[in-house]
């Protein structure tokens, strides 16, 4: 039990490798669930249909033969509704609750109808003791989310939002557990997958100002106790898109030249007093680290080679990935190399000019071929450049 009669009915995913077939789970993740007990069974959210058998052990282990009265669909995202239709099955007479989105799209997943309870942005529900508020939060990050409060216990039952990548090794709530490996998961969670949001995260935010949470219960990571402020700061934070002082440095180097450049420029601005910088070969390292830290860090600098007089491809990408999120408020470097048609440089020109806006500093150097003395001090002056904006 975690507080009040609320009791965690989640599941752990350590096989998956990927998360919606795109980010990397090396600590796995969980789908959480969770129930209230009360004159009326209330379950919030359901899990991924692969572990609906152990889904409904947990169920059962908590309330028995006891029925369900109430489900609350606070998103839709297949992680937390596949086990809807299999639900009804088992507990055919329980009342969904969702918004009228949430219904229409549960039709066009399952089939289910809209039979259930359709509630609107403050409509409360009452399970006994235990008083329920529901809260509209529209594109955090779907168009249907919404998130529940438990007003008689404290406690927010969050959906996506404050949740991050990682299973749960036994200890459910964070002051249960040495939580030093969510941090950074938590950063690459809300980068990569409501990055491009924080306008509606900011807007979910001041819904919930003032509102007392001694508990915060996402669908994925730990149940948020000791460390609920910490949290909420974390999320306002990356919403505002604010960023630490530090330097993210990545390329694309097919035989090492471009790298030796990034190498220039990361040894000048340490010298020049920039103590956090990060680099990335972006054909190495997946974009979802990369993203993480350009949200983490205020300046970036990115370089690669010339690639069928076009941009190297991954690094074309990764311009893309950051432009989706609509990330504000970074500083810009970038060099490239060519071998006889330069066309780097102009490119990654082309994706500040037209998508990222970012602010630009120092001067882009171009290599042709191989590092010169020319333009090593080129790249020496782009670092020193970044270290002066970053001061």
């Amino acid at each position: 039990m975690i507080t009040n009669n609320i009791h965690y009915v989640g599941v752990n995913d350590r096989n998956k490798a990927l998360f919606e077939g795109l980010w990397p789970l090396p600590y796995g993740v969980s789908y959480n669930s969770y129930l209230i007990v009360d004159e009326k069974v209330c379950l919030i959210d359901t899990v991924e249909v692969d572990f609906f058998v152990q889904f409904i052990e947990n169920i059962r282990k908590v309330i028995g033969d006891r029925p369900i009265d109430y489900l609350v669909v606070n998103h839709m995202e297949p992680d937390h509704s596949g086990s809807l239709a299999l639900l009804k099955k088992f507990y055919p007479d329980v009342t969904i609750i969702g918004n009228k989105k949430t219904f229409g799209m549960m039709a066009g997943f399952y089939g289910i109808g809209n039979d259930g309870m359709e509630v609107k942005n403050g409509d409360t529900l009452s399970l006994g003791t235990h008083e329920l508020q529901f809260v509209l939060t529209p594109m955090v990050h779907w168009p249907e989310t919404m998130v529940t409060l438990d007003s008689t216990a404290h406690v927010l039952f969050s959906g996506d939002a404050f949740g991050c990548f990682g299973a749960l090794n036994g200890a459910i709530v964070d002051s249960d557990m040495r939580c030093d490996d969510f941090w950074l998961e938590m950063v690459r969670y809300y980068s990569n997958i409501v990055g491009k949001y924080g306008t509606s995260v900011q807007n979910a935010l001041k819904k919930l100002a003032g509102v007392q949470i001694d508990y915060i219960c996402a669908t994925h990571g730990p149940v948020w106790h000791d460390h609920v402020a910490k949290v909420i700061g974390i999320y306002d934070r990356l919403s505002r898109y604010e960023a630490e002082d530090g330097l993210v440095i990545c390329y694309g180097t097919m035989y090492g030249n471009t790298e030796r450049m990034a190498e220039v420029i990361a040894r000048a601005a340490a010298e020049a007093g920039v103590k956090n910088i990060v680099m990335y070969n972006v054909s190495k390292t997946h974009h979802s680290y990369i993203l993480r830290d350009v949200f983490r860090y205020r300046g970036l600098i990115v370089g690669a080679p010339t690639y069928n007089t076009g941009l190297y491809h991954e690094m074309d990408v990764l311009l893309s990935e950051i432009a989706n999120r609509d990330i504000k408020g970074r500083l810009l470097g970038w060099f490239g190399s060519f071998a006889w048609a330069g066309k780097a440089v102009a490119k990654i020109q082309q994706w500040n000019d037209e998508s990222l806006h970012f602010d630009v500093v120092g001067e882009p150097v171009e290599m042709k071929q191989a590092l010169t003395p020319e333009t090593r001090q080129q790249c020496e002056a782009l670092g020193r450049a970044m270290a002066e904006a970053l001061a």
